[in-house]
């Protein structure tokens, strides 16, 4: 599970576009932080702490309790607006989790056991099908990936989400099918021969069935 995080703020006044590109001339980052029972508050933060957060890969996953001149507010972020060239931050959006809150969040998928996998040493493929799972997660327990242990699958087994633990309180998004995480495939050579062979046993009954159309006449007379 993530740990909260802790990341100061301060507040900001003016809105629009001229204070927050004074405040990126600072080096501060324009911030809004909404929801729960609050009204939305302008903030900025500072642009390089923000940015080693960013850095990590699942900023939008973890937890922060944003300090405001000494008062905490537990938050999640929202949305991250980067620039186009530079790929820094230049605003996000964080919204309130009030104590029993929960969260919709995509978590990242990371598989592990490929090397031993008996499907993947005969040679089979590792076809993933869903790269993050649309979760809803308790604000308390919000994982940052889901594991799929692939060591036991062999050729054409797959992994569907009812078959993993996922964390207390967190459920699938998609409820009432049982959709796929994963799968191993068959190499391509072979797929290709398991054509060949489907295809040379059909040949044989295609060829008798005229055969049998035309003696079925000469049969009546």
């Amino acid at each position: 599970m993530s740990q909260v995080q802790e990341l100061k703020v301060e507040a900001r006044s003016g809105t629009g576009k001229g204070p927050a590109y004074q405040a990126r001339q600072k080096g501060l980052i324009p911030g809004v932080i909404y929801g729960g029972t609050s009204e939305p508050e302008n903030v900025n933060v500072d642009g390089h702490a923000l940015f080693l957060h960013v850095s990590t890969g699942h900023f939008l996953t973890t937890l922060f309790n944003l300090d405001i001149a000494g008062k905490k507010t537990r938050v999640i972020p929202r949305d991250l607006q980067l620039d186009p060239v530079t790929d820094f931050p230049v605003h996000v959006d964080f919204m309130r989790l009030e104590e029993g809150a929960t969260v919709r969040l995509s978590i990242p998928v990371r598989f592990k056991g490929q090397d031993t996998s008996p499907g993947l040493k005969k040679g089979g493929t590792l076809n993933i099908v869903r790269h993050e799972i649309a979760l809803i997660c308790p604000a308390d327990t919000i994982p940052n990936t889901i594991d799929v242990d692939v060591s036991g699958l062999d050729i054409n087994e797959s992994i569907h989400i009812k078959t993993l633990n996922l964390p207390e309180g967190v459920k699938p998004v998609i409820q009432g099918r049982n959709f796929t995480i994963c799968s191993i495939v068959a190499p391509t050579s072979v797929r290709e021969e398991l054509r060949a062979a489907a295809a040379a046993a059909d040949a044989p009954a295609a060829e008798a069935a005229p055969a049998a159309a035309a003696a079925a006449p000469a049969a009546k007379k």
